[in-house]
């Protein structure tokens, strides 16, 4: 099973799309590892910088809809290729999101109100998350500062995960 967790990138914006996560000029590529120097280059958001606030990060806190846009399960690809196998959000777009399940990476949704509240708690440089998927707990942690949230993979996405992803989860069974 993949890690699910690390130092938090905050995307305090609704709407990021396929296009942002991963532009169209690459999906040429069939490699993960190629996509990796590519992601979010297109991203604009006041205050984000795709040289610095990528690096070393393993989880991404947004807002809703995000992965709107064109399917490309290369936008899954491109976070795992950076090591970010969980995003947090409001909600995400359909097809996006079971393509996260189908990589064997997580889309968790959180009401908005507990996103807002992680956004105010924990939205700075140096938090980070952990998910403890035996518990179910989402914990925040930045400085002396902590915050348990409940969250609980069921059916058939846990055992997605669990796999490491579909192709992993059909080679057991099929």
């Amino acid at each position: 099973m993949k890690h699910f967790g690390g130092q938090v990138l905050f995307l305090d914006r609704s709407d990021i799309n396929t296009d942002e996560i991963i532009p169209a000029k690459y999906l040429n590529e069939n490699s993960r590892e190629a996509l990796k120097p590519n992601l979010l280059e297109d991203l604009k958001l006041p205050g984000f910088d795709l040289k610095k606030d990528i690096e070393g990060k393993g989880a991404i806190l947004t807002r809703a809809n995000f992965g709107c846009g064109s399917s490309r399960e290369h936008a899954p690809w491109a976070l795992e290729a950076n090591g970010i196998n969980i995003v947090i959000g409001e909600s995400f777009a359909r097809i996006f999101r079971q393509n996260m399940y189908n990589c064997g990476m997580i889309a968790a949704e959180l009401p908005k109100s507990v996103i807002d509240e992680i956004f105010r708690e924990f939205g700075t440089v140096g938090a980070s998350l952990s998910l403890d998927m035996e518990k179910g707990i989402l914990s925040f942690v930045n400085g002396g500062k902590g915050k348990n949230i409940p969250f609980m993979l069921q059916g058939f996405e846990k055992a997605l995960v669990e796999a490491g992803g579909w192709v992993e989860f059909a080679a057991a069974r099929y």
